[in-house]
C-alpha cells in the first residue's frame, strides 16, 4: 500500500498557514479544524515548514504567552520531511518513527497534494494486517 491509497481514503485537503501569520492565528485554525498540525506553505503551495500544537506549547513554556503574537515562522519546524504518492506505508512508518514526526506533507513537483499523519499510517497498516489474517484464515479453512 502506498500514499496514493491513503489519500484516496482520507482526502487531499491540507490545512496550511502563511509563515507571516501569528501563532494566535495558527492556534485558532488548529482549533477550528480539529487538527494537530498545519503545513506552513508559500503562496504557490510549497511546504516551508510545519507547526504543531507541540511547537506552540514549547514556545509558550519558553517565552510566555506573549509569543502568541509572534509570526509562525519564529516557531515552525523548518526541516520538513516530505513524501510522494509513490512512498509506501512501510517506508513512511519507518521515516516517521526514526525522525519522531507525526505529520508528513505529500508533494508532487514540489507542491502540496496531501498530508499524511501517523494515525493514517497506523490505520493503513492495521488494515493490511487484518486483510492478511483473513486471507490466511480463508486459506486454512479451505484446506
Amino acid at each position: 500500500m502506498n500514499v496514493t491509497h491513503l489519500l484516496a481514503v482520507k482526502g487531499r485537503d491540507v490545512a496550511t498557514i502563511d509563515r507571516s501569520r501569528t501563532l494566535h492565528d495558527a492556534v485558532a485554525l488548529l482549533r477550528e479544524r480539529g487538527i494537530g498540525a498545519l503545513v506552513v506553505a508559500s503562496a504557490d503551495q510549497r511546504p516551508l515548514g510545519m507547526i504543531s500544537e507541540r511547537d506552540v506549547v514549547r514556545a509558550i513554556a519558553q517565552d510566555g504567552v506573549g509569543v502568541m503574537e509572534h509570526p509562525v515562522e519564529t516557531v515552525m519546524s523548518r526541516d520538513v520531511v516530505t513524501c510522494t504518492e509513490a512512498t509506501t506505508v512501510d517506508e513512511l512508518m519507518s521515516t516517521m518513527t526514526e525522525r519522531r514526526i507525526r505529520h508528513v506533507p505529500v508533494v508532487a513537483q514540489g507542491r502540496l497534494v496531501g498530508l499524511v499523519s501517523i494515525g493514517d499510517v497506523v490505520k493503513a497498516r492495521v488494515t493490511e494486517l487484518e486483510i492478511a489474517r483473513r486471507e490466511l484464515l480463508d486459506y486454512v479453512n479451505a484446506r
